[in-house]
């Protein structure tokens, strides 16, 4: 491991959650702002401390866009590093239904609008998804990569 300032550095990915949500051929992104400008994205954040990985799912879809949803199966887990960068992101990218959209919803702040694109309009504006992420997990749902949902297991502490 490296050395820094005589303690040893220690390397930890950001484990984040993303929903992947169609609609009549149409994919829900968000419109968000980020320090290179406004970029595309699933509804996707990070893992909250004590949170299962399916709730910080239904979570951050609601919070981001307004949308109720109900994870059915885990499309998969991505690894993915910031170029030029030190952040190392650990994604688990779940298919969701959506039950219910809560219009008026305040969302969370940095996200402009809640989208629903097709995937030519996803490939076209690939130039400003937040990640490669974003479109290859779209690509992967649409290919049917269905896990079930009890591959990820999470566990309580009495």
């Amino acid at each position: 491991m490296p050395i820094m300032n005589n303690q040893k550095h220690r390397w930890k990915p950001s484990v984040t959650v993303a929903a992947l949500v169609e609609r009549e051929g149409r994919f829900l992104v968000v419109e968000e702002e980020t320090s290179v400008g406004l970029r595309f994205n699933q509804p996707a954040g990070h893992l909250d401390e004590g949170e299962s990985l399916v709730a910080a799912c239904v979570r951050e879809a609601l919070e981001e866009t307004g949308c109720h949803v109900t994870p059915e199966a885990l499309v998969g887990i991505y690894q993915w590093t910031v170029p030029a960068g030190d952040i190392t992101y650990l994604r688990f990218a779940f298919a969701c239904r959506l039950d219910q959209i809560e219009t008026g919803r305040q969302l969370d702040d940095g996200i402009v609008a809640a989208h629903w694109l097709t995937l030519e309009e996803l490939r076209a504006n690939q130039a400003r998804h937040r990640s490669p992420l974003v479109l290859q997990c779209v690509e992967d749902w649409l290919s049917g990569r269905r896990l079930p949902l009890d591959t990820v297991r999470h566990y309580e502490f009495p």
